[in-house]
């Protein structure tokens, strides 16, 4: 753990304060205390809603390193990930992140996480938050079973 790593998560979210490329979010990925990857917000830069910061990072990270899997890595980043970031830092299997600002810092300045955690837990069934419905699986079964029998890798 190192303040001064943190630092550049923070130095990421700040450049949006110029750029306004997104919200004020920035993210590092570090292996063996070395900087293997750097992002910051760029939803509205891109006009897509997976930009966030450490998505970015990952990004970077994966294309730096040559690789999906970043094991051995951390992750700095200047607020509490989203649940998608989460989801993304999981996947990468990235085992430890630091954060600076909570979940409820970045609440009280408009970006609000609660309902999507809350959809995930069950808590909310609302429709107006997501309709999930199931649809074809007797068609796209028969997909996962020919990958499962081709010895694919999984990841």
């Amino acid at each position: 753990m190192s303040i001064k790593l943190m630092r550049e998560a923070i130095k990421e979210a700040e450049s949006n304060l110029l750029t306004d490329e997104g919200g004020p979010f920035g993210a590092i990925v570090v292996k063996e205390g070395k900087i293997v990857g750097k992002g910051h917000n760029k939803v509205l830069k891109n006009n897509d809603p997976t930009c966030h910061a450490e998505v970015e990072a990952i990004r970077e990270a994966c294309r730096n390193l040559g690789t999906y899997d970043l094991t051995g890595c951390e992750l700095y980043a200047s607020s509490y990930p989203c649940p998608m970031c989460l989801g993304a830092i999981i996947w990468a299997n990235i085992k430890k992140v630091y954060y600076a600002n909570s979940a409820e810092d970045a609440g009280a300045i408009g970006f609000r996480d609660d309902y999507i955690y809350d959809f995930i837990e069950g808590k909310c069934q609302d429709k107006q938050v997501l309709e999930l419905d199931q649809l074809g699986r007797e068609e796209a079964i028969e997909t996962f079973k020919r990958y499962q029998s081709a010895n694919k890798t999984i990841y």
